[in-house]
């Protein structure tokens, strides 16, 4: 399969720095295991993995592993890239 999409994450450094270490002791790398994640994830049609959470609050539960400065950044990407892109083709 040819890789013709790029993704662009933001985080932080030392937890880059520990996950690229993590999977290169694995023997792989870091895109290479969000490759496997990905694809593992359209397999399970969601997460591959169970997470544990209240069905009216699942952000409460992984909230704690969200950087909140990079959520406000975010809120509302997917939408303004939408609107870009649209208007870029009209």
């Amino acid at each position: 399969m040819a890789k013709e999409a790029t993704l662009q994450v933001r985080m932080d450094a030392d937890l880059k720095e520990k996950a690229e270490a993590l999977y290169r002791d694995m023997g792989t790398s870091f895109a290479e295991a969000v490759r496997i994640f990905a694809k593992q994830s359209v397999q399970e049609n969601g997460m591959p993995f169970i997470v544990s959470a209240n069905r009216k609050n699942t952000y409460g539960r992984l909230s704690k592993y969200a950087d909140p400065q990079m959520m406000a950044e975010e809120q509302g990407a997917y939408e303004r890239a939408m609107v870009e892109k649209h208007e870029k083709i009209n």
